[in-house]
């Protein structure tokens, strides 16, 4: 018994002091890792789409989620209305189904 409190002793003062900090060290690193790979580039993702929503006006012509594309007729705070070629459909859709603006080239074809 006396061998078991013997180890015990020794590993208790080669974990204690700055041994700690040392084993903390590697899971801060890939947490700072993650952040700058990951978590920092969806939220200046995040933060440009929600600037575009924002800056929606009726004329824009934009795709949505599922692969709409309309031009806006009607803003309200949490939808718009599209209308559809070729029939000219119009269609209520969430603001936030919206994925892009298109853009002058996109408008030619």
């Amino acid at each position: 018994m006396t061998s078991l409190q013997s180890i015990t002793a020794i590993l208790a003062q080669s974990t204690g002091g700055g041994g700690g900090m040392v084993m903390w060290l590697p899971l801060i690193l890939i947490f700072v890792i993650f952040y700058f790979l990951l978590i920092m580039p969806q939220q200046k993702r995040q933060k440009k789409w929600q600037l575009m929503l924002n800056e929606l006006k009726t004329g824009d012509r934009v795709m949505t989620q599922g692969g709409i594309a309309g031009t806006i007729v009607a803003l309200r705070d949490t939808s718009i209305h599209l209308r559809v070629p070729p029939d000219n459909l119009r269609l209520e859709v969430s603001k936030n189904a919206v994925v892009s603006v298109m853009g002058p080239e996109e408008l030619k074809s």
